[in-house]
C-alpha cells in the first residue's frame, strides 16, 4: 500500500501486496513478512466496508491465484502464520501487543485470500495451491501436502486454547471467520455437498481430537456474549509525547510499513456501532451451526453433531457411556439463560431447536425448569410478529413449541404461570393471563394469519399439533383464549361453506362448458375439513379431560352453539361431535331452567355447578391426542441452505458477492 496511501482505491497499487501476489518468490524467512504484516487495519465490520475492500483487492487476489503455482507465496504466508501461532499463547500472557497484532494481520490476509480462492476454483485446485513451493515452476513438496490440514488444526487450537483478552479478541474472531470461510465452498454449489475435502479434514485425522473442545468453546463464546474491546485496545497506546513503538513504526517512511489505511482505527473518527453486539458470539454460533449440519461421512457420522447430541451438565456426575466419543460438560444454567436472551436472532432459535431435538440431556433439563416463561415468551413473540420474520424463523419457533408440548408436565405447568401486562400483545389489553392461555392465543393468531396470507399447510399442521398436545391439559383458560378457540372454529366454518358453495357453482358451470378446466375444489374442501376435524378434536379433548377446569370454554361454546349445528350430521364429524353436542345440550337445558336475562357471572356460576352434575360416563372416550415432531427425510436439504443463508446475511467480517452464490438465490445489492 505504501506509507502515503490512505484510500481503499490505492490497495491494488500497494507495493507489498503486489510483491505478495507477483512473480517473485518470497521465502518464509524474508523480512518482507514483518513489513507486510505491520499494518493498522481493524477488521471491517459492515458489509459496505467489506464489499469495498473486496472490490479493491480482487485484482491482487487473482494475481496471486495466477502466480502462486510458480512462487508458492500463499504457502509461505501460511507458514509464517503457523510459526507465529506457536508463540501466541505466551505472547498473550506477556501482553505482547505487537506480536499478536501482526499474527492477526497474517490471518486476516489469509482469510481474504482464501475467500477468493474458494470462490474461483474447485477444492482440488485449492488443495494444490497449498502444496506449491518456490523450488521451480509448478512444483510441490511432499512434506507440505498437509499444510491445509495443519492450518485447520492451528485454527482450532487458536480458538480453543488462546485466552480471550482485549488483545486477543480480534484474532479469535478472525480464526472463527476463517474456519467459516474454509467451509464456504457449499455456497458455490447448488446441491448439498456430501463429500468435501474440508469435511474430510475436519472429521478425521489431526483435527478430530479437537471436536468436543471446539464445540464447547463455541458454545461458551455464545453464552458469554463478550463484546469487542474499545478501538485501539489491541495495539500499543500512543505515548503522551506522540511517540511509542507503534507510532514510530507507523510513521517511519524509511520502514515503508503498510500502516496508514484504517477503517475506524486508532486516531480516526469512531465507526458506527455494529448491529451485532458480540461479533465473537455471533461468528461462533454460525460456525457451530455449520459444523453441526455437515453431512455424515460415508464411514462415520458427523462428530460435531455427535458432540452436540451428547454433552451434559457440569452438575451431572454420572459417567458418560463408553460409546460416546466426543463427550464434554457445560453449565446448563448459563446456556439456558443465553438462549432465553438471544431468541431475537434466527441462529439462536435454530440452536435452541437443535439442542431440544438432538440432546436429551438439555431437553430434560429445560422441561424441569420452573422459569420456562423466560424461554417461551421470546418464542411466542417471534410468532406474534410473524409478519416481520422470515418463514424459516417462524417454523423453527413453532417446532420448538411443538417439541415442548410433547411433554405433559410442560403442558400442565404453563397454566400455573401467571403473567401481567404483556405489552407486545396489542389486540387486547392482557392485564393478567396464564402462560398457557397466552400460548394458545399466539398459536391461534398464527393459524389465522396463515389462513389469510401464506396458506401453508405445514404451518397449519404444526400449530394444530401443538394445540392438540396441550388440549387435555387446558386449565383455567382465559375468557379471551376460550373465545379465540371458538372464533377460529367460526372462521374455519365460514371458509368451509364458501369452498363448498364454490365447488357447487363450479360443478353447475361445468355442465354448460366442458372446455374450461375446473379448480380443484375437492382438494381444498378435503384440507379445510381436516383442519375442522382437528379443531373439533382439540375442543373435545379439553371437554373430556378437563371440563371442570374450563368454564370459560363451555361459556364460549354455548354463546356460539349455532356454529356446530351444521356439523352434527356431517359424516366426517358425526363421531367427534357427540361429546360437544352433549355438553351444549346439557348446559343449554340448565340455562333454560334458570330463566332469561342472565348475567355473565350467573351463567358461569350455573356452568360450574353443572360440571359437577354432568355424568362423566356419558362422554365418549377417544384416543389421546399426541403429536410428535419428526424430522423430514434428508433434513440437510432444508437445514444446510438455511444455515448458509444465515451465514451470508449475518456473518460479521465476511462478504460474498451475491452473483457468485449458487446454493440459494440472492438479490444483488
Amino acid at each position: 500500500m505504501g506509507s502515503n496511501s490512505s484510500r481503499i482505491g490505492d490497495l491494488p497499487k500497494n507495493e507489498y501486496l503486489k510483491k505478495l501476489s507477483g512473480t517473485e518468490s518470497v521465502s518464509e524467512n524474508d523480512p518482507f513478512w514483518n513489513q507486510l504484516l505491520s499494518f493498522s487495519f481493524p477488521a471491517p465490520t459492515s458489509s459496505t466496508e467489506l464489499k469495498l475492500l473486496e472490490e479493491a483487492t480482487i485484482s491482487v487476489c487473482r494475481s496471486l491465484v495466477e502466480n502462486n503455482p510458480r512462487t508458492g507465496n500463499l504457502g509461505a504466508l501460511i507458514k509464517v502464520f503457523l510459526s507465529r501461532t506457536k508463540e501466541l499463547k505466551l505472547s498473550a500472557e506477556c501482553q505482547n501487543h505487537i506480536f499478536i497484532w501482526q499474527t492477526h494481520n497474517a490471518l486476516f490476509i489469509i482469510c481474504c485470500l482464501l475467500k477468493v480462492f474458494i470462490c474461483e476454483m474447485s477444492e482440488e485446485e485449492l488443495q494444490l495451491h497449498f502444496t506449491y513451493e518456490e523450488k521451480s515452476p509448478g512444483s510441490y513438496s511432499s512434506d507440505s501436502e498437509d499444510l491445509l490440514e495443519e492450518l485447520l488444526c492451528c485454527l482450532m487450537q487458536l480458538i480453543t486454547d488462546i485466552p480471550l483478552l482485549d488483545i486477543t479478541y480480534e484474532i479469535s474472531v478472525e480464526a472463527v471467520s476463517t474456519m467459516v470461510v474454509f467451509l464456504s465452498c457449499q455456497l458455490f454449489h447448488k446441491e448439498v455437498l456430501r463429500q468435501s475435502i474440508s469435511h474430510k479434514y475436519l472429521m478425521r485425522g489431526r483435527c478430530l481430537p479437537y471436536t468436543s473442545k471446539l464445540v464447547k468453546t463455541l458454545l461458551y463464546n455464545f453464552i458469554r456474549q463478550e463484546k469487542p474491546p474499545p478501538p485501539g485496545a489491541h495495539v500499543f497506546p500512543q505515548q503522551s509525547d506522540g511517540g511509542g513503538l507503534l507510532y514510530g513504526l507507523a510513521s517511519g517512511v524509511a520502514t515503508g510499513l503498510w500502516t496508514v489505511f484504517t477503517l475506524g482505527g486508532v486516531g480516526s473518527k469512531a465507526a458506527a456501532a455494529p448491529e451485532v453486539s458480540s461479533p465473537l458470539a455471533n461468528q461462533s454460533l454460525l460456525l457451530l451451526l455449520v459444523l453441526a449440519n455437515l453431512t455424515d461421512a460415508a464411514d462415520a457420522p458427523n462428530p460435531y453433531r455427535q458432540a452436540i447430541m451428547s454433552f451434559k451438565n457440569t452438575q451431572d456426575s454420572s459417567p458418560f457411556p463408553s460409546s460416546i466419543s466426543h463427550a464434554f460438560q457445560i453449565n446448563f444454567n448459563s446456556l439456558y439463560m443465553a438462549l432465553c436472551e438471544q431468541q431475537t436472532s434466527d441462529q439462536a432459535t435454530l440452536l435452541l431447536y437443535t439442542l431440544l431435538h438432538q440432546n436429551s440431556n438439555i431437553r430434560t433439563y429445560m422441561l424441569a425448569r420452573t422459569d420456562m416463561e423466560n424461554l417461551v415468551l421470546p418464542i411466542l413473540e417471534i410468532l406474534y410478529h410473524v409478519e416481520e420474520r422470515n418463514s424459516h424463523h417462524v417454523y423453527m419457533a413453532l417446532i420448538v413449541l411443538l417439541i415442548l408440548t410433547e411433554d405433559d408436565g410442560f403442558n400442565r405447568s404453563i397454566h400455573e404461570v401467571m403473567l401481567k401486562n404483556i405489552t407486545w400483545y396489542s389486540e387486547r389489553v392482557l392485564t393478567e393471563i396464564s402462560l398457557g392461555s397466552l400460548l394458545i392465543l399466539v398459536v391461534i393468531r398464527t393459524i389465522q394469519y396463515n389462513m389469510t396470507r401464506t396458506r401453508d399447510k405445514y404451518l397449519h399442521t404444526n400449530c394444530l399439533a401443538a394445540l392438540a398436545n396441550m388440549s387435555a391439559q387446558f386449565r383455567s383458560l382465559h375468557q379471551y383464549a376460550a373465545q379465540r378457540i371458538i372464533s377460529l372454529f367460526s372462521l374455519l366454518s365460514k371458509k368451509h361453506n364458501k369452498v363448498l358453495e364454490q365447488a357447487t357453482q363450479s360443478l353447475r358451470g361445468s355442465l354448460s362448458s366442458s372446455d374450461v378446466p375446473l379448480p380443484d375444489y375437492a382438494q381444498d374442501l378435503n384440507v379445510i375439513e381436516e383442519v375442522i376435524r382437528m379443531m373439533l378434536e382439540i375442543i373435545n379433548s379439553c371437554l373430556t379431560n378437563s371440563l371442570h377446569h374450563n368454564p370459560n370454554l363451555v361459556y364460549a361454546l354455548l354463546y356460539k352453539r349455532d356454529l356446530f349445528e351444521q356439523f352434527r350430521t356431517h359424516p366426517s364429524f358425526q363421531d367427534i361431535m357427540q361429546n360437544i353436542d352433549l355438553v351444549i345440550t346439557f348446559f343449554s337445558s340448565r340455562l333454560l331452567q334458570a330463566g332469561a336475562e342472565l348475567s355473565v357471572e350467573r351463567v358461569l356460576e350455573i356452568i360450574k355447578q353443572g360440571v359437577v352434575a354432568l355424568p362423566k360416563d356419558r362422554l365418549k372416550k377417544f384416543p389421546e391426542l399426541k403429536f410428535k415432531y419428526v424430522e423430514e427425510e434428508q433434513p440437510e436439504e432444508f437445514f444446510i441452505p438455511y444455515v448458509w443463508s444465515l451465514v451470508y446475511n449475518s456473518a460479521v467480517g465476511l462478504y460474498w458477492n451475491p452473483q457468485d452464490i449458487q446454493l440459494f438465490t440472492m438479490d444483488s445489492d
